[in-house]
């Protein structure tokens, strides 16, 4: 490990503990599939989760959130809607905004939905597979029903571009996670692939970004860390697991009992730039 690499692994383990020790509340509008399972990956990994969708108190919600969560999987009109109203509100309050364009590049109403919240809300951190960052940016990819079954020829450059485009930090998750604020670019090499084998873990580690988002001001720090974080838990849950289901329960469990201490030893940030 470089000093830069033990750099980041102290600060992902400082930034766990303090999502423990102030507890901040994560206003997810966020997929019906997954609601249940980012919620306790939001509480397992220290942070308070809140599942508000109804137009009428979104605005109230985000303004008293740590960050707001945007994931589009189960997309509807009014929901896009809602997204707006808790995005503005959360843009005054300067509460980070985590978007996950789940399907981007499978259907029009995806992909021209995630571009429009990139356009008319300024989000901290844009978190898809490589197909869907690839749709978005217009650089290749391909996305069936929700899965990326294609990905991108150079993953640092499109994140990089993307995310000066929208001012934003780019993830692009995948066996190495690829991030990016438009100058700087991280890789990110925790995980397992029993990551793939379940319905919805994309949209937990952009729940856990957001838990990181609340506490780390630099959204490239934070959404490097909480992926460490959530690649290392499942680390350690394959070492327990005897499939993808029990290897799921075995994640959630490795979330709440890591310690700082151990993310710090096990986290495995790159510097890309």
């Amino acid at each position: 490990m470089t000093l830069k690499q033990n750099e980041f692994a102290q600060r992902a383990g400082e930034t766990l503990e303090l999502i423990r020790a102030n507890r901040p509340l994560v206003h997810h509008i966020t997929n019906m599939v997954v609601m249940n399972d980012t919620a306790n990956v939001t509480l397992h990994v220290g942070a308070l989760p809140v599942m508000a969708h109804a137009p009428q108190e979104v605005a109230e919600m985000a303004g008293l959130a740590g960050a707001l969560v945007l994931n589009i999987g189960t997309l509807t009109s009014e929901w896009i809607e809602s997204m707006l109203i808790a995005g503005r509100r959360a843009n005054e309050r300067m509460v980070p905004i985590v978007l996950d364009p789940v399907g981007a590049g499978a259907t029009k109403l995806r992909t021209e939905s995630s571009l429009r919240l990139l356009r008319e809300l300024q989000v901290a951190v844009l978190r898809g597979n490589a197909g869907e960052i690839g749709a978005l940016a217009g650089a290749g990819g391909e996305v069936r029903g929700v899965e990326s079954i294609r990905g991108l020829d150079d993953p640092t450059a499109t994140a990089m571009a993307l995310a000066k485009k929208y001012k934003t930090v780019v993830a692009i998750t995948g066996a190495r996670d690829i991030l990016s604020d438009g100058e700087r670019a991280l890789g990110v090499d925790n995980g397992h692939p029993w990551l793939s084998a379940n319905t919805g873990t994309g949209c937990m580690s952009t729940a856990i970004i957001g838990a990181f988002c609340a506490v780390e001001k630099d959204y490239l720090t934070a959404a490097a860390t909480a992926l460490a974080c959530y690649g290392l838990a499942a680390e350690m849950a394959a070492t327990e697991a005897r499939g993808p289901a029990s290897f799921k329960v075995a994640l959630l469990d490795s979330l709440y009992n890591m310690t700082p201490t151990r993310l710090a030893e096990g986290a495995k940030i790159i510097d890309l730039t």
